[in-house]
């Protein structure tokens, strides 16, 4: 039910959402705070719309295995059940194709509901619809599931490769020697949004169009899906993305239950309504990493890096969402990261398994290329007795190459690595906190300093935005890249503001939704500003033109702005000690400094980096998501799967700085990723250095758990060997 004071009414029009403000004793950061910390925002549970039926799905609890036909005589029978659909009725309705960014070997077109075969626990098996959602869950539990249980087979348990990837170029040199050897498993996560996925769905028979709330990251794809499975027009679909607490990559493709629902609402004439639970988000929405990286370097006596080999295995589980292969394709692309690297051999490949499917999570590939890369460079520092500060200066690309063309054919379009590295050392008081470090190890403390250096591709392509210069004196603006909880609204506010020359005040902002805006790519690979905001930016400069020759107000312009890729960097160093009695970590230092190019609000900018530290942190630290050899879930809900509080989160010290991108009209980089991408690997790299003095090169997989460090440091030094 909605909150107290909520109004219904503002729900149904996405312009009233974003742009009234009620009046407030403070003045808000962002323009979209006022009515969040009132408790008047509107999130996807809070849509009310008339006589709206409620779904919910009944689920495997098999991860494989052939599925009997179901009984459903039960559950239709019982009070105020509408329907109850099973694969007999939807027919071969399955999942869009995917994203071709890399060949897949087949076609995996993935059934919307089970039909004979079971793929992974907490599979949609039915669809029960009725008047209210105590009545759907009872008819739920009424439907009689019978299934001849299969064996499963775990991610990396051996399945044929669906899709992989490969570069290769130069030739070692001959007097190089291996100095580091890595094998890193990287756990699934899952995506801890504040709403989990919901969905509300409003038909107008008599006008054959369909209202579509969601907490969709590209609600213009969402849109074609929809479309394109009922065969309607894209003009009677019309989606809409109210506030969102969070995506991170899991709302970025479509689910079988959106689609469902869509389906259902369309062919009973009927209003819907479905929120997934908690539980439900652990067992069936997108898992994210999922990962096993294994690498060796090669280096010259004098630490020139001669050779990388890379071989990544990605996790792929039941099915393939639209961006299923990106994190793959990311992490091959971007080794060898910042570094000059003579000879670069990297395969990957990825496969199904009888689990939840993986899809593209804050970083998308990116964590996993810094994590391996990262790892071996602070292994071969100490192999070859060289500072890692030192042999990072000896390899990274220098500012005066750029643009520079990487070994796998990326275009790097500006950065000045070197100047990351040793602003961040400067910072973090490298020599004195080395000295301290040898004073407190010589006393029997198990410290260590890691550092992690990174780039981080940041989306290419197109993007849209319209400009309106009112009469009135107001400007609108209209965006084709919705938000998630970012300050969109105030940040793209800020950019037509300067662009011309008017107060913020003067501007109204429109996005996620596909009847207010032009269409869009979608808000994800840190793509919304370096090309959404070029897109305002450049619609505003043609509308100014146009005023400045006398135009009669109002003056429309609608732009669609192509950008290249632009590619974020920085530098992480952390300073973390393990309690040899427990094994309990402690990270007692961060400093990091991230280069996002020109940024437009450095504010929420610095937010972006905060948000994404704590996840990076939840990562090495807490996450992971577990099944049991018969493919079942053991960390189901938050009893099982921990997340970073605030008081687990320690202080880090945070600076920026900007090497323009030339790619793009603002001179702007992506910002949202960063922290998941330096933050794991420095820390991987930091309890690997606390480590070394005592057992050396060990196996440490993350989450960097009390109970795995205290297990090591118990482990006598010759049976790790």
């Amino acid at each position: 039910m909605p909150h107290s004071g909520f109004n219904p009414d503002a729900a149904k029009s996405m312009s009233t959402i974003l742009t009234s403000h009620p009046s407030s004793p403070f003045t808000p950061l962002r323009r979209e705070d006022t009515a969040l910390l009132t408790g008047r925002g509107c999130f996807v549970h809070d849509v009310q719309i008339a006589d709206a039926a409620c779904v919910v799905f009944v689920r495997s609890s098999q991860a494989h295995g052939r599925l009997q036909p179901l009984d459903t005589t039960a559950a239709r029978s019982m009070p105020g059940v509408l329907a109850v659909y099973t694969a007999n009725d939807v027919g071969a309705l399955c999942m869009p194709p995917i994203n071709p960014l890399l060949e897949v070997a087949q076609d995996l077109r993935f059934p919307l509901l089970a039909q004979t075969q079971i793929d992974h626990t907490g599979q949609a098996l039915a669809m029960v619809v009725a008047t209210s959602l105590p009545m759907a869950r009872a008819a739920a539990e009424a439907v009689q599931v019978q299934v001849e249980s299969q064996p499963s087979v775990p991610d990396f348990g051996g399945s044929p490769e669906v899709t992989r990837v490969a570069f290769e170029s130069g030739a070692p040199a001959p007097d190089a020697t291996t100095v580091a050897d890595a094998c890193i498993v990287s756990p699934r996560v899952v995506a801890m949004t504040m709403e989990p996925r919901a969905l509300v769905v409003e038909v107008d028979s008599s006008a054959c169009t369909l209202k579509v709330w969601s907490g969709s990251q590209a609600p213009s794809r969402m849109q074609s899906d929809i479309a394109s499975l009922l065969a309607l027009d894209l003009q009677q679909v019309h989606v809409i993305t109210p506030n969102v607490g969070g995506a991170f990559g899991a709302k970025s493709s479509v689910y079988p239950e959106e689609l469902l629902v869509c389906w259902a609402a369309w062919h009973l004439k009927r209003n819907l309504r479905w929120t997934s639970t908690r539980s439900e988000e652990f067992s069936s929405a997108m898992h994210g990493r999922g990962a096993r990286l294994t690498g060796s370097l090669t280096c010259r006596p004098d630490g020139q890096m001669a050779a990388l080999q890379a071989d990544l295995d990605f996790a792929l589980g039941a099915w393939l969402p639209f961006s299923a292969v990106v994190p793959l394709r990311n992490a091959a692309r971007i080794l060898p990261g910042p570094y000059h690297v003579q000879s670069l051999k990297v395969q990957g490949q990825a496969a199904l398994s009888h689990a939840a499917p993986v899809n593209i999570y804050r970083g998308a590939g990116r964590p996993e290329a810094a994590l391996l890369m990262e790892t071996l460079v602070e292994m071969a520092a100490r192999r070859l007795g060289m500072d890692p500060v030192e042999l990072r200066l000896r390899n990274l690309v220098g500012s005066h190459e750029m643009p520079f063309q990487t070994p796998t054919g990326e275009v790097l379009d500006s950065g000045d690595y070197a100047g990351l590295l040793q602003q961040a050392c400067a910072r973090f008081a490298y020599d004195e906190e080395r000295a301290a470090q040898a004073r407190r190890r010589q006393e029997g403390e198990c410290v260590g300093i890691g550092m992690a250096l990174y780039i981080e591709p940041c989306g290419k392509g197109w993007e849209s935005a319209r400009v309106t210069l009112q009469a009135n004196g107001r400007v609108e603006v209209a965006s084709g890249s919705p938000a998630q909880g970012q300050g969109h609204l105030t940040t793209f506010a800020r950019i037509a503001a300067q662009e011309l020359g008017i107060d913020e005040a003067q501007v109204d902002v429109l996005c996620g939704d596909t009847a207010a805006c032009p269409p869009g790519v979608g808000a994800l690979a840190s793509r919304s500003v370096a090309i959404g905001g070029s897109a305002i930016a450049q619609a505003c400069r043609q509308a100014k033109s146009q005023q400045d020759a006398g135009h009669a107000l109002p003056i429309v312009v609608e732009t669609r702005y192509e950008s290249a890729e632009t590619w974020s960097s920085g530098c992480v160093v952390v300073r973390l000690s393990i309690d040899t009695e427990t094994g309990h970590p402690k990270i007692e230092k961060v400093v990091w400094i991230d280069d996002a190019g020109r940024i437009i609000h450095p504010t929420l900018a610095h937010g972006q980096l905060v948000g994404g530290f704590a996840q990076g942190f939840g990562q090495a630290m807490l996450e992971e998501i577990v099944y049991d050899n018969a493919g079942q879930l053991l960390t189901g809900s938050l009893m099982d799967y921990a997340i970073a509080r605030a008081e687990d989160l320690p202080e880090v010290d945070i600076d920026s700085r900007c090497t323009p991108s030339a790619v793009n009209l603002l001179g702007s980089k992506g910002v949202g990723e960063a922290g998941c991408i330096g933050v794991p690997a420095a820390i991987m790299n930091a309890a690997r250095d606390a480590l070394a003095p005592v057992l050396g090169e060990v196996q440490l997989d993350f989450p960097l758990r009390p109970q795995r460090l205290w297990q090591l440091l118990q482990t006598p030094v010759d049976s790790l060997s």
